[in-house]
Formats: C-alpha cells, structure tokens, sequence
C-alpha cells in the first residue's frame, strides 16, 4: 500500500500541471526565455546573426541580402565571416516574438520587409518599438500585420516614424476601432505611402 503511494502522488502532481492554465502558463514562460536578450551574443556574433538566431528560436523566418531561400531551421544557419549574411526580411508568421526581444532589432541595418502574421505577442508597445528603432526608420520599406489581435489604432499610428515605409498592409485586426481616423492619421504623416486594408 506504501509503495503505491508513493506512486499515484507524482501521478496527481503531474495531473495538475498538465491542465490548460499550467499549460498556457509553461508555454508563456518558456516563450519568455527564448525572448531573452543575449547582449554578448550580440558582441560576439554581431547584430544579425544574433538577431537571426533569436527569430528563428522563436519560429519566425528569415531572408538574407542576395538570397532567395527563407533560413528556417536554428541549425542550418549559415556560417562564414562575421558581418558576411545581413538580414534582408523578416517573416514572423505564428511565431512567440514578443516585446522583450526587440533590442535585437538594433543594429540590423538592411530589413527591407517584414510580416507580422498571427502573432500572440505582438502588441502595440511592440509597433511603436519598431518604429523607433533608428536603423529600420531608414531600412524598412514593407510591413504586413495580419491577425495580430492585441493590436489597436494606436500601435498603427505609432508606426508614423517610419518615413522609408512604402507598402503597409493591414488585416484582420480586431484592435482597430477607429479605422477612418487612423488611416488619415497615416495618410497625413505619410503621403506617399501605399496603404492596403483587409478590415472589418
């Protein structure tokens, strides 16, 4: 009776974690962790190939200058000089980036294009960084953000400072309640943007 104790005590105890809010929170966690600035990572390998290594551990893609091939897979980044593969695109679809792993953002010099689809974390606070990160107010000329539902009119107008931009997409942001006057808001700021909206 003693041994079988001992053995339906660990069982309960992992019944309890395995319930959805354990779940939720383990995932959110470990999420957490992969989001955590390295900044001697970033000393050692330089910004873009700490910043590709954070996106990809976190599920996101990238795209190199010069290539055409999405880096998919952590371990089948490529190895060479330092400062040889500069990130060229950024496609974050479905993966756990979140605010505390913006500040490998810095320093990334040719980001072109970015798509934020399907993204929990992403919330307004993460927009306005973006857009006050000085190198891609000069790089970025793309940005998608689909399905992003922690994402209200204020993170939109927020990106105001990215005076590069030339092609904005928008769609299925349920955050988004005053439509009309955040698209003026943009319009106003940034005349010869290209703006394109899938909302309701």
């Amino acid at each position: 009776m003693m041994l079988l104790g001992k053995f339906i005590q660990p069982v309960l105890s992992l019944k309890k974690l395995s319930t959805p809010g354990a779940c939720r929170h383990f995932w959110g966690w470990l999420n957490a962790v992969f989001n955590k600035v390295d900044y001697e990572r970033i000393q050692a390998v330089g910004p873009d190939r700490a910043a590709s290594e954070w996106l990809l551990r976190c599920g996101a893609l990238v795209r190199f200058q010069g290539y055409d091939k999405w880096q998919h897979d952590y371990n089948g980044l490529p190895t060479g000089p330092l400062g040889k593969y500069k990130i060229q695109a950024i496609d974050a679809t479905e993966s756990c980036i979140m605010y505390r792993g913006f500040d490998y953002l810095d320093g990334l010099k040719h980001v072109e294009e970015i798509k934020l689809s399907n993204c929990i974390y992403i919330q307004d606070e993460c927009l306005q960084r973006i857009s006050e990160t000085e190198s891609l107010q000069k790089s970025l000329l793309r940005l998608m953000i689909i399905s992003c539902g922690n994402v209200t009119d204020k993170g939109i107008i927020a990106l105001h400072k990215l005076t590069n931009l030339e092609y904005l997409f928008l769609s299925d942001l349920p955050g988004i309640r005053e439509r009309e006057t955040t698209v003026q808001i943009l319009k106003k700021s940034m005349p010869s943007l290209e703006l394109e909206l899938d909302l309701e």
